[in-house]
Formats: structure tokens, sequence, C-alpha cells
């Protein structure tokens, strides 16, 4: 898929569909909410407000109103892909979340996930 189709999506569809992988797997709604918060600096309001509205997942991560220092720390692969080494900033973002809410359905502690 290329990039701008990615970016075209709407958030509350990827929203839906990242709380959906977390349940299958034992996970809640509220951890990937909190993964989501730390990640980019959402408050859990301004995270049920765009959910409820109708907002581009690229812009959902281009208005971030504080993505946290301590992303680059996420490393691993999504998709075939190493996240570290995505040179698009906006891509690497979403694969950013993609890789929290991975290590999320597959377990790890919240501590560890969020870099703590």
């Amino acid at each position: 898929m290329n990039n701008e189709k990615v970016y075209q999506m709407d958030f509350a569809k990827v929203y839906g569909l990242l709380v959906d992988k977390a349940e299958r797997k034992g996970r809640t709604k509220q951890e990937v909410d909190e993964i989501i918060r730390w990640l980019t600096g959402y408050s859990q309001s301004e995270l049920e407000e765009i959910s409820a509205a109708s907002m581009a997942y690229g812009d959902f991560f281009k208005n971030a109103p504080n993505p946290n220092e301590n992303r680059n720390l996420i490393k691993g692969v999504v998709c075939g892909v190493r996240v570290e080494n995505i040179e698009e900033p906006l891509m690497r973002e979403i694969r950013y979340l993609d890789k929290l809410v991975d290590e999320l359905a597959k377990g790890k502690a919240m501590d560890k996930i969020l870099r703590r």
C-alpha cells in the first residue's frame, strides 16, 4: 500500500482495528488509549473526540500535540520493515504505533511498551 493511501485512511477505522487486535489477545481499549496518549500527547478527551469525528490518519500524527521524546527508542520489525530504518517521518510515526500495539497484543508489560 502506498504511503498516501495510508495517510488518507480514517483514523476512527484504524483505531477500531487496533483496539480489536488488542482485545482479541486479551488486552483492553484502555491500554491502547494509554499507548496512543503516550506516543502522541493527545489527552483522553481529545482522543475520544477524534475517534468520533472524521480525521485522516496522517493528520492525526501531524497534529499530535506532544510526540513523546522517547519514541525513538521503539525498535523492531513491523510488516517486515524495521521501524527505526523508515526514512519517511510520518510513516515512521504510524509504524511506531503499529509496533507498540503489536507488543501489547503479544503480552508485553505496559512499562516495557512505554519505554519507562
